[in-house]
C-alpha cells in the first residue's frame, strides 16, 4: 500500500466519521426536541390541573409572586456563581466566488460536516451568489455582488478594490486567523477541508 493510498484511505475514513457525526447530531437533536415536547405537554397538563383549583389558589399564587418580587430575589452570589466568559474558537474566512446557489449550498454542507468532525473554528463564508437564500445555515454568510453586477451599478469603482476592502474589513471585524479561497472549478471535499 503506497503512502498516497494510505492518505486517501485516512481522509475517506475521516469523511465517513464526519457523516456519522452528522447523523448522530441529527439524532441527538431529534431526541432533544422529543424531550422538549414531552416537557411542554407535562407543563400544559399541570397548568390545566391548576386552572381547575379555583380562584383561591390563584390569589395565593399571586400573593406568593408579589412577595417574592418585593424581596428582590436574586441568584446567589459567590465564587461558584461568577459568570464565566466563554472561550470562542478562532474565525476562518472562506471566499466562495463564482459558484451558483447549488454549489454554495454543497460547500456550506461540506463545511458544516467538517465542523462536526473537528469544531476548531467559526466559519465566515463570503459569496457573490445573490440567489443563495439567506437564513441560518450554521455559518455566517457575507454577500459581495459579483463583478458583472458591480460594474453595471457602480462603474466608477473597481470591483477588485471593493473585494480587497471587503476582505480587509471582514478580516479585521472578525479577527480572522485564516482565509481560504475556494476554487470554483473544484470546491474542496470534506477530506480536503480536514487537512
Amino acid at each position: 500500500m503506497t503512502l498516497d493510498t494510505m492518505d486517501r484511505a485516512r481522509w475517506e475514513l475521516a469523511a465517513m466519521a464526519g457523516r456519522l457525526r452528522s447523523l448522530e447530531a441529527r439524532l441527538v437533536e431529534e431526541r432533544r426536541l422529543a424531550e422538549a415536547y414531552r416537557k411542554e405537554r407535562d407543563r400544559e397538563r399541570k397548568r390545566a390541573d391548576r386552572l381547575e383549583l379555583g380562584p383561591l389558589s390563584w390569589r395565593a399564587a399571586l400573593r406568593w409572586w408579589h412577595g417574592r418580587n418585593r424581596a428582590g430575589a436574586r441568584p446567589p452570589a459567590g465564587p461558584g456563581y461568577a459568570p464565566v466568559a466563554a472561550v470562542r474558537p478562532p474565525v476562518h474566512l472562506y471566499v466562495v466566488l463564482g459558484l451558483d446557489a447549488a454549489g454554495v449550498h454543497d460547500f456550506v454542507l461540506t463545511l458544516r460536516q467538517r465542523l462536526l468532525v473537528s469544531p476548531d473554528h467559526r466559519p465566515v463564508v463570503m459569496t457573490d451568489c445573490a440567489s443563495y437564500p439567506a437564513g441560518n445555515h450554521g455559518v455566517l454568510l457575507e454577500y459581495l455582488p459579483d463583478r458583472a453586477t458591480w460594474e453595471r451599478h457602480r462603474p466608477d469603482r473597481s470591483w477588485e478594490d471593493v473585494l480587497s476592502e471587503r476582505l480587509t474589513r471582514l478580516s479585521r471585524d472578525h479577527d480572522t486567523v485564516r482565509t481560504t479561497i475556494v476554487d470554483r472549478a473544484r470546491p474542496p471535499t470534506l477530506a480536503e477541508l480536514l487537512r
